[in-house]
């Protein structure tokens, strides 16, 4: 399974999860098909210019008209990692190692699909995150404050 996005997507360094196996008769009208799901997260940019031309990147809640049972398929894919992100930040390590909390809370809120509270968000994460010690100064006011994951 490491295999494919390298093969087919051009994307490496993947682990991708098995989320589950769909297997019910009736599910596909060529006959018996057995499909195994996996999950992996990629960064945006690492798909988007190699797809460029030959494919279109579309929401995961809009995906359009799928066969089969494809969208039950990517809806417990998307649920599986946003249930994940609600309870770790960032697993999937979207993030480099020093990140700031508002980086943090946006990749959150594009897996989210909705705008997250500052400070609930702050309070949830917080016992998960260390302090760098460092500042990051972008523009003007004051810098944001650096952490990494624990």
């Amino acid at each position: 399974m490491k295999r494919l996005p390298a093969d087919r997507a051009g994307v490496r360094g993947l682990a991708p999860r098995q989320l589950y196996v769909f297997d019910s008769l009736g599910r596909d009208d060529r006959g018996w098909v057995l499909s195994v799901a996996h999950v992996a997260v990629v960064p945006f940019d690492r798909l988007s210019t190699r797809f460029a031309d030959a494919t279109r990147l579309v929401p995961v809640d809009t995906p359009g008209r799928l066969v089969y049972d494809h969208a039950e398929i990517i809806a417990l894919d998307v649920d599986d990692v946003r249930a994940r992100y609600a309870a770790i930040p960032d697993p999937d390590r979207l993030l480099d190692d020093e990140f700031t909390l508002r980086d943090l809370r946006l990749a959150h809120e594009t897996i989210a699909g909705e705008p997250l509270q500052r400070d609930t968000f702050r309070r949830a994460v917080e016992p998960h995150l260390e302090p760098t010690g460092q500042r990051l100064a972008i523009g003007w006011g004051r810098p944001a404050e650096l952490f990494r994951r624990r």
